[in-house]
Formats: C-alpha cells, structure tokens, sequence
C-alpha cells in the first residue's frame, strides 16, 4: 500500500512535537505512537484511528468512517477514516483527540 504525504502532513501538524510521540513505518503506511502505544496511521486508503474499546461508537455512526478490519475481523477500539471523513478539519481533530485521551491512559511500552 502506498504512503499517503498529505494525509502524514496533516497529522504531524495536528500531533506537534508532542512528548513521547514517534513516527515510523507500519502497515504499508506511516503510525503515529505516543510512549510506544499506537496511536493513528496513515496510508493512502484512510486513516488508521485508535479510541479505545468502547468508545468508538460515536465515530462509527460518522459517514466514510467505519470498523478497522485486519485479516477479516473486525478489531474492538479501532476506526478507519476515509478522505471524505479525514479532510474534515473539525472531524480529524476530534478523532486524534479521542485517540490521544485514550492513549494517554495505556502504560508506556
């Protein structure tokens, strides 16, 4: 799967330089992780958004947002974001929020 470069512009911008925040290269795109816990990626197909079990049931009742799928199950706590719903300024910034308020209460690795 090919890199999305705007989508990863978009994200570094939006997460800064915050503490404990690496990038690297996972799952055929670029993640984000926050004290070695993933915290979103991207690819070219969408963007990968982690909110916790449970809490992603707000954003799934969002149009081009749906269910993260890996190896044909569905994977609890975990969205998917299409460019309809991602290059939404407003929509983008809620989901790295809801990933990072969930992220920040996991251990560090």
């Amino acid at each position: 799967m090919a890199r999305d470069r705007g989508l990863e512009t978009l994200l570094s911008e939006e997460l800064g330089a915050l503490p404990g925040l690496t990038e690297k290269a996972m799952f055929g795109g670029w993640v984000w992780m926050l004290h070695g816990n993933l915290l979103c990626g991207a690819r070219l197909d969408g963007m990968l958004v982690r909110l916790g079990k449970g809490n992603e049931g707000w954003a799934l009742k969002t149009a081009g947002i749906a269910p993260m799928i890996s190896q044909g199950r569905v994977m609890p706590g975990w969205v998917w974001a299409a460019p309809e719903a991602y290059g939404k300024d407003a929509l983008r910034r809620k989901l790295i929020d809801g990933a990072l308020e969930f992220v920040r209460t996991l251990p560090p690795k």
